[in-house]
C-alpha cells in the first residue's frame, strides 16, 4: 500500500508552487506515493503555464484548495500579507489531515517569515508552528542527506540561550535523533555528539559545559541502548561523518549543525521535524522571491524532501504492522 502524503505549495509568491510540480514531473516519485498538494488551483494552473509543464499535469493528483486566493494573477517575488495567510493555512490543513490519519506524511515548500509577520501572525518556524499544531511542547529538527544526518538540540532562538545547555535536553534529542534514523533504516545508527565549546572543553580549559552536561547525556544514551560518541571537537566531527564514520551526529545549536550540512549538499539537505506526532518532512531553502515565476528553479532539494517523507511514512507503517 502506497503511503499518502500532502504537500504544501508554501507562499504562492514564491518558488514552492513550481518546484513541487517539477518534482511530481517525475514518474517514479509520482507513483511512489499517493499525493494531495494543498494551495490554490489558479496558482497550481498559472505555475504550469508558466513553467512550460504538460496541462495534464495535476491529473491523478487530488488538490486540497480552501479557496482563500482568488483566481487573479499572483504577483510573483513580492511580499503580501494575504500570501503569508494563506502559505500557513496550507501548513495547517496539512497538518489536520496528518493529525486526522488522513496522510501518513506531509512535505512543506517555503513560505516567507516576513510575509506571514504582515498577516499579523507569530511565526518563528514551520518544525515550532506545526509543533503547536499538534500539542507537542519537545520538537527539534533534523537535516538529512544521503551522507549524513545532524539533529539539533535547539534551533531558532539567540545564541547566548543556545548555550544555557540541560542534560536532559540533550539526552532527549540523542533519543529523538536515533527513533528517526530508525524510521530511515538505520536500525543501529551511530551517533557522534558535538562539544559546545572548542575541542570539547579541552578537559575545562575551554569552558565546563562539555563534562558537566553533555557527557552525562551521551553516557545516558548508551545505557539505554544507543550506539553513541561524544563530546567530540566540532570543527573534526563533521568531517568524519561526511567520511562515513557516523550515521548522525547531534549539533548543539543552529549554525553549529546548518553550516557543514548546507555545504556538504546543499540542494538535497532535507529538513525533519522531530518529536511530533506525525511525519514532516521540508526543503531546507527559501522562496528564492528573486527567482520566482522565471522557470529556473531547481526541484532535487523538494524531490528529496519528497522521497525522505515517503521513506519515513513506509518506516511507521511497518513499525504498527510489527505491533
Amino acid at each position: 500500500m502506497k503511503p499518502k502524503v500532502a504537500v504544501t505549495i508554501g507562499d504562492p509568491a514564491g518558488i514552492g508552487p513550481e518546484v513541487v510540480l517539477k518534482a511530481l514531473s517525475n514518474p517514479e516519485l509520482r507513483g511512489a506515493a499517493e499525493w494531495t498538494i494543498v494551495g490554490s488551483r489558479h496558482v497550481l494552473a498559472a505555475t504550469i503555464a508558466q513553467c512550460g509543464l504538460a496541462p495534464e499535469s495535476l491529473l491523478g493528483l487530488e488538490i486540497a484548495d480552501p479557496g482563500l486566493l482568488g483566481a487573479e494573477p499572483i504577483a510573483t517575488g513580492t511580499l503580501h500579507a494575504e500570501y503569508g495567510r494563506a502559505a500557513m493555512n496550507y501548513v495547517r490543513l496539512a497538518t489536520e489531515r496528518c493529525l486526522a490519519g488522513q496522510a501518513d506524511a506531509m512535505v512543506t515548500a517555503p513560505l516567507n517569515k516576513e510575509a506571514v509577520t504582515l498577516s499579523g501572525e507569530h511565526f518563528s518556524g514551520h518544525t515550532e508552528y506545526i509543533a503547536e499544531l499538534c500539542g507537542a511542547k519537545d520538537s527539534r529538527m533534523l537535516l538529512s542527506n544521503e551522507r549524513l544526518s545532524v539533529v539539533h538540540v535547539s534551533t531558532h532562538i539567540p545564541l547566548r540561550l543556545a548555550v544555557d545547555l540541560k542534560r536532559e535536553r540533550v539526552f532527549r534529542t540523542i533519543e529523538l535523533g536515533y527513533d528517526a534514523m530508525q524510521l530511515m533504516g538505520k536500525q543501529s545508527p551511530r551517533i557522534a555528539v558535538c562539544g559546545l565549546n572548542p575541542h570539547a572543553g579541552e578537559n575545562g580549559l575551554f569552558g565546563s559545559e562539555d563534562a558537566a552536561i553533555i557527557r552525562p547525556a551521551v553516557e545516558q544514551a548508551n545505557q539505554r541502548g544507543m550506539a553513541c560518541q561524544g563530546p567530540l571537537a566540532p570543527d573534526t566531527v563533521f568531517l568524519k561523518g561526511a567520511r562515513g564514520a557516523y550515521d548522525l551526529i547531534v549539533a548543539m545549536y543552529h549554525d553549529q549543525g546548518h553550516i557543514p550540512m548546507k555545504l556538504l549538499n546543499f540542494e538535497e539537505t532535507v529538513n525533519i521535524s522531530l518529536g511530533i506526532p506525525i511525519i514532516r518532512t521540508s526543503v531546507d531553502h527559501g522562496t528564492a522571491f528573486d527567482i520566482a515565476g522565471k522557470d529556473i528553479a531547481d526541484a532535487r532539494n523538494m524531490a528529496a524532501a519528497m522521497r525522505t517523507g515517503i521513506a519515513m511514512a513506509e518506516g511507521k507503517i511497518r513499525r504498527g504492522a510489527q505491533r
